[in-house]
C-alpha cells in the first residue's frame, strides 16, 4: 500500500516524491515569518515552525538539485518593520537546526563527530539550555555602554531598539571588566506572572489584551515611545555572543560563566553534558518541570562546548553546524472542513487547501490546513491503489488537525462515522481554476499543473511576487497586494514592466486611491535603485523551478558574469535536450520494468542516448560544466538551460536584462590564496580532515568545489580510494595532489 510522500522518512523518499514535498512545503513559511517578527502575532509555535524547516531541509540535503526558489532553509526571520532604523549585523543572527524525538539528537552527536573525524570514544562535551520563547535581541557594547541594542529581523538586517533597550532592567549598562569590543546576544521576555499582571491592567484600562507572553514581549519592546516600554516588565537572558575583540573563554560554558560575572542574568538550568544520553536526560528534566517555570520555553538547546570546535564545524547558509534545537512535541485537534479551495502556484501547480472551522491548536487558532495533492484527498493513487485506510476526504467531514511544523497544518484523520449520507467524494478539477486551461497530470507526478503559463494570471502574479519578494529584487512598498492589484489593471505582466512602470502609468499611480505623490514617488525610487542587481539575486528573482538562493549563489560564483552565464545556458542547450530525451525513455522503461535489473537498464538508456545524440561541439562541455558545479546536478542544470532556451521565456528574461546594471559577483578576498579561481574536486578518503572540511575551506580561499572532473578542473585532490575521477583526471593532465600535498600548498594561506 503506497505511503503517502509527508508519512514517508526523508532517506526513503524518491526524487519524484521529495519534489512533491518540496512543492507540499513551499512558500508555507513566509507569512508565519511576517506573523511572527514584524506582527507579533505568530500563526504557529516555535516547535511547528522548526519542525517545518527541519524536514524541508533535510529533503534539500538528500536532493540538492530539487531546492526550489522560494526555500524556506534560506530565509532567518523577517524584514525589519517600518518605524524603526535598520541596523546591519556586523555577524549574521542564525536561526537554529532542530529535532523532534531523541535519536535525532543522537544523530547530531554522531554528525558532529563525522564531521570533525572524532572517534567515538573521544571526548565531546555540549551545553543543554531551555530555549526561551522571546524575542531575539543583540547588544553592543563599547568600552563598557551599551552602544546599540537591535533584534534579529532577518538575520541581516534588524530593527535599532536601544531606547527601549535600556529600559530592561536585566540589561546592565555600564558593564566593567569587558572586552572593549562586546556583543551579546540573548532574548527578551516576559515572565508568566507579569504577563498576567499586564494582561488584567489592560483588561481594567479597556485595552487589547495579548494573546502570550511572547507576544506581549514582542510587542512592548517595539514600541516606538520608549516611555511604554518602560511601564513593560521585560527582562533578558543572555546565551550567546556577536562581534568580540578578545575570547570570552575557550569554551560555551566557560563565556556563558563570564557574562553572568560581567552582570548578565543567564538561565541557571543550563547544564553540561558528556553525551548525547546526558542531553537527553536533561531535557526530559527540563520537560518534567516546564509547568512550573515562570517563563515559556519551547524546548532545549545543544550546543558544542569547545568553542575551538565550533569555529571548525562552522555554519551552513541559516543555521550553526554546532548547535540544535530539541523541541517540544506539538498538539491535535478536531473541527470541521468547510470547503476545499485550489490554489494555483508559480509553476502552474494545483494545491489543495482545506477550509476549516476555526479551532484553536496549541495555543494558535487555525483555519486552513493543507490537503497536499489529489491522492491525498481521494485516498487512492492514480493506479486505484489506496493510499490509507479512510482517508476519503469530503467537504463536511469532521477531521483531526496535526500541527507537526506546517504553517497550514495538515489533515491527521477523519472520523468517518460522523459523515452524513448525503456525503460525496471530492472530484478534484481538471481544469486551471484561475484561467480555464486544461490541468495535466504527469505520468508518475503527483502534481497536476496548469498548462497555461504565463498566460495564467495566478502563475504570473506569483512569479511576480516572487520577483519583487526580499530575497530577490526586494523592491520596497511593492508586495503582494500591489503587485495583484497592478497585474489585474493590466500595468505589469512581467519583471520588465516594473522598470518602465513610472513612464507609462506614473501619473495614473499618483491618482490611484490608497497612493499620492509621495508614496509613488518613493515605489518609483525603490524600482530604479534595482537597476543596479547583484548577480545571484538576478538568478533567484527568475523564478526557475529548482533554483533557490544557495544554487544561485553558486551559479554566480561559478560564472561570475551574467553574459558568461547567458553563453554557458546557450552553449549546454543542445546537450540538455538530449539529456531530457534520456530520462523520458528511462521514465518509460521504469514503468514497465521490475527492481530487478533497473539499474543497469537506467544505465544503458542513458549511455545509448549520449552515444547517438548528435552535439555540437562544446556542448556537453557546457553541460558536463553546469551539472558538475557543487550543488547543482542535473535537474537544477535542465531546469535553468530550458528556461533559457524558450524562446517566450528567453525574450521575456531578455528584455528584463536590457533595463538592468547586473553586476558582477564579486570574488572573496583571497589575496595570497593559491588557489583563488581555480576549480577543485575531492575524491577519495580524505584521513587528515572531513570531505566537508575540506570543500568549506577550499571555498573560503577562493576556488570553485566541483563534484566531477572535466577539461576545466585545476586541482583534484585524491585520498585512498579514488578510482574514476583520478583516472580521468589523469587522462585530461589535470594537477592531482594526495591530501598531504594539498595541505601543504594551502598551507599559510
Amino acid at each position: 500500500m503506497p505511503a503517502q510522500t509527508e508519512d514517508i522518512p526523508v532517506e526513503e523518499l524518491s526524487a519524484t516524491q521529495g519534489e512533491e514535498e518540496l512543492a507540499r512545503l513551499a512558500g508555507l513559511l513566509a507569512r508565519a515569518n511576517d506573523a511572527y517578527h514584524q506582527a507579533d502575532d505568530p500563526i504557529l509555535t516555535d516547535a511547528d515552525y522548526d519542525a517545518l524547516k527541519r524536514r524541508n531541509a533535510a529533503i534539500e540535503a538528500r536532493f540538492p538539485e530539487l531546492k526550489r526558489p522560494d526555500s524556506a532553509t534560506d530565509v532567518v526571520g523577517a524584514a525589519p518593520a517600518e518605524g524603526f532604523e535598520k541596523v546591519q549585523h556586523s555577524r549574521r543572527m542564525l536561526s537554529l537546526g532542530n529535532a523532534f524525538e531523541a535519536g535525532e539528537v543522537t544523530d547530531f552527536a554522531a554528525s558532529i563527530r563525522r564531521y570533525l573525524g572524532l572517534a567515538a570514544d573521544a571526548p565531546l562535551a555540549f551545553t543543554a539550555e531551555p530555549k526561551i520563547d522571546g524575542l531575539s535581541l543583540s547588544l553592543r557594547y563599547e568600552g563598557g555602554r551599551l552602544v546599540q541594542a537591535a533584534t534579529r529581523g532577518d538575520g541581516a538586517t534588524g530593527e535599532n531598539v536601544t531606547r527601549n533597550a535600556l529600559t530592561v532592567s536585566d540589561i546592565p549598562d555600564p558593564i566593567e571588566g569587558a572586552p572593549d569590543l562586546l556583543e551579546v546576544r540573548g532574548e527578551v521576555y516576559m515572565s508568566r506572572s507579569d504577563f498576567a499582571a499586564l494582561n488584567s491592567r489592560q483588561e481594567a484600562a479597556g485595552q487589547r489584551l495579548f494573546a502570550n507572553p511572547r507576544n506581549a514581549a514582542a510587542g512592548s519592546l517595539r514600541q516606538l515611545d520608549p516611555a511604554i516600554t518602560r511601564t513593560r516588565p521585560l527582562r533578558f537572558f543572555a546565551y550567546a555572543w556577536g562581534d568580540l575583540s578578545e575570547p570570552l573563554a575557550d569554551t560555551q560554558m566557560g563565556a556563558i560563566e563570564r557574562l553572568e560575572a560581567l552582570g548578565f542574568a543567564v538561565n541557571d538550568l543550563t547544564r553540561l553534558c558528556e553525551t548525547a544520553e546526558d542531553m537527553i536526560a536533561h531535557y526530559d528534566a527540563i520537560a518534567a518541570q516546564r509547568a512550573d517555570l515562570d517563563y515559556d520555553i519551547d524546548g532545549v538547546v545543544y550546543k558544542v562546548n569547545d568553542l575551538g570546535l565550533q569555529e571548525r564545524l562552522g555554519f551552513r547558509s541559516t543555521t550553526p553546524r554546532w548547535a540544535l534545537a530539541h523541541k517540544f512535541p506539538a498538539e491535535l485537534a478536531w473541527t470541521r472542513l468547510e470547503g476545499i479551495d485550489i490554489q494555483v502556484g508559480r509553476t502552474g501547480a494545483l494545491s489543495p487547501v482545506a477550509r476549516l472551522q476555526p479551532v484553536t491548536v496549541g495555543g494558535v487558532v487555525v483555519s486552513n490546513a493543507t490537503l497536499h495533492n489529489e491522492d491525498y484527498i481521494a485516498g487512492w493513487d492514480n493506479t486505484g491503489a489506496p493510499i490509507r485506510e479512510g482517508r476519503d476526504i469530503r467537504e463536511g467531514d469532521r477531521v483531526q488537525v496535526y500541527r507537526a511544523g506546517d504553517v497550514i497544518p495538515k489533515i491527521a484523520d477523519v472520523d468517518v462515522s460522523a459523515r452524513p449520507a448525503t456525503s460525496e467524494p471530492y472530484v478534484f478539477p481538471e481544469t486551471c481554476p484561475a484561467c480555464g486551461q486544461a490541468a495535466i497530470r504527469e505520468p508518475g507526478d503527483s502534481v497536476r499543473r496548469c498548462t497555461g503559463g504565463m498566460a495564467c494570471p495566478a502563475q504570473a502574479v506569483e512569479r511576480l511576487r516572487h520577483f519583487v519578494s526580499r530575497p530577490a529584487f526586494d523592491i520596497e512598498g511593492l508586495g503582494a497586494k500591489q503587485v495583484e492589484a497592478f497585474h489585474a489593471m493590466g500595468w505589469i505582466a512581467e519583471p520588465a514592466d516594473l522598470f518602465t512602470l513610472a513612464e507609462r502609468h506614473g501619473e495614473n499611480l499618483r491618482t490611484l486611491e490608497g497612493w499620492g505623490e509621495k508614496s509613488a514617488a518613493n515605489l518609483e525610487a525603490s524600482i530604479e535603485a534595482r537597476r543596479r542587481i547583484e548577480l545571484p539575486r538576478m538568478i533567484f528573482a527568475l523564478g526557475i523551478r529548482h533554483a533557490g538562493e544557495v544554487a544561485a549563489t553558486d551559479l554566480a560564483r561559478h560564472y561570475g558574469d551574467w553574459s558568461v552565464l547567458c553563453a554557458a545556458l546557450d552553449a549546454a542547450a543542445p546537450a540538455a535536450r538530449t539529456y531530457r530525451e534520456a530520462e523520458e525513455e528511462v521514465a518509460a522503461e521504469r514503468a514497465e520494468a521490475g527492481a530487478d535489473g533497473r539499474r543497469a537498464q537506467v544505465s544503458r538508456i542513458r549511455d545509448a542516448a549520449w552515444s547517438r545524440a548528435d552535439l555540437p561541439e562544446g556542448a556537453k562541455a557546457a553541460w558536463d560544466d553546469l551539472v558538475g558545479i557543487e550543488g547543482v546536478g542535473a535537474v537544477l542544470a535542465d531546469a535553468i538551460v530550458t528556461a533559457f532556451d524558450q524562446e517566450a521565456e528567453r525574450a521575456s528574461i531578455d528584455r528584463l536584462a536590457s533595463q538592468l546594471d547586473i553586476l558582477p559577483e564579486e570574488a572573496p578576498d583571497t589575496a595570497g590564496s593559491p588557489v583563488a579561481g581555480k576549480t577543485v574536486v575531492f575524491t577519495g578518503t580524505l584521513e587528515k580532515m572531513t570531505r566537508a572540511e575540506a570543500k568549506a575551506r577550499a571555498e573560503s580561499l577562493g576556488a570553485k568545489v566541483s563534484g566531477s572532473v572535466s577539461a576545466k578542473t585545476d586541482i583534484l585532490v585524491a585520498g585512498p580510494g579514488a578510482g574514476s575521477k583520478a583516472k580521468k583526471a589523469a587522462e585530461l593532465g589535470i594537477e592531482t595532489l594526495d591530501e598531504d600535498g594539498w595541505l601543504s600548498l594551502i598551507e599559510g594561506a
